[in-house]
């Protein structure tokens, strides 16, 4: 088959570009605005899969797209961890002492926070961090700076100003890949003695005990839950919407009996996906 195209959010350069790259170095990439973009570029079949952000190290997650996951309904086949490793850059010729503004992403602001508070500078939000720096170079402004990646300064022609500006050295994002479906022809094969996590999106009942009906289901079979999250629920006013990330495989063959078991003790239950474990 042709290379598949996967969108991402954001400009050329991007952290989601990377994460893309990473998973599959053949693809081709597709910048799209924003996060609800990917999924319907996804869905309207404009591309074969997309990567979106889940969580930061130090930031923790990005809300937006678990409501999107339960929106669109794409599969999650795989993830990707990308180092966030930032720096300062402006046209070329600024000095750091010309900084008067800094665009980027809130997150990427706050995960530069210490070295930007020493600057004194104006700090203005922006979609993406990569955009920041393709705004910049766009309109030609001078007296600005982005906070972006190294490669996203090369690609959009900045200089770099200041290096490694991250407060944590140990900083890094987790992508998911998405997908129509769950075994995509496109998707590269895990390694053979890859450890899988399966993503689960369930309801219970607004009455005592029900999410302990829950999680004693993952206990009762040696399940171990790495992360529980909630949101609230559309459907119904102040009440909320579990996720779950569980280190087993829920689509493996044998595994029905636990989800009628999880049916049971639910209102609603979803499979996201079912994908190998894979650091960046």
């Amino acid at each position: 088959m042709s290379r598949p195209t996967l969108a991402f959010a954001g400009e050329p350069g991007s952290f989601g570009e990377d994460a893309a790259l990473a998973h599959l170095a053949g693809a081709d990439t597709q910048p799209v605005p924003t996060f609800r973009d990917v999924f319907e570029a996804l869905e309207r079949g404009q591309a074969d899969g997309g990567v979106v952000p889940i969580e930061n190290v130090t930031h923790g997650t990005v809300r937006e797209v678990y409501d999107l996951l339960l929106e669109f309904e794409p599969a999650i086949v795989g993830e990707v961890e990308v180092p966030v490793e930032l720096c300062l850059a402006a046209l070329p010729g600024q000095r750091l002492d010309d900084i008067e503004r800094v665009y980027s992403h809130v997150q990427a602001l706050a995960q530069a926070e210490p070295f930007l508070r020493s600057l004194g500078c104006q700090l203005l939000a922006s979609t993406t961090t990569a955009g920041a720096g393709a705004e910049i170079a766009r309109r030609g402004e001078r007296g600005s700076a982005a906070v972006l990646s190294p490669r996203a300064a090369v690609v959009h022609g900045l200089e770099v100003l200041a290096e490694g500006i991250q407060s944590d050295a140990r900083n890094r994002t987790r992508f998911l890949v998405l997908a129509g479906e769950a075994s995509p022809a496109w998707l590269p094969p895990a390694p053979s003695n890859a450890a899988v996590r399966t993503t689960l999106a369930f309801g219970v009942a607004n009455e005592p005990g029900t999410l302990l009906r829950v999680l004693s289901v993952f206990a009762g079979n040696g399940i171990n839950m790495s992360k529980l999250e909630s949101r609230p629920s559309r459907a119904r006013d102040w009440e909320y919407v579990f996720w779950a990330d569980l280190d087993t495989d829920l689509c493996a063959e044998g595994s029905a009996v636990i989800l009628q078991q999880l049916g049971q003790v639910t209102v609603s239950l979803r499979t996201l996906g079912c994908y190998p474990v894979k650091g960046g």
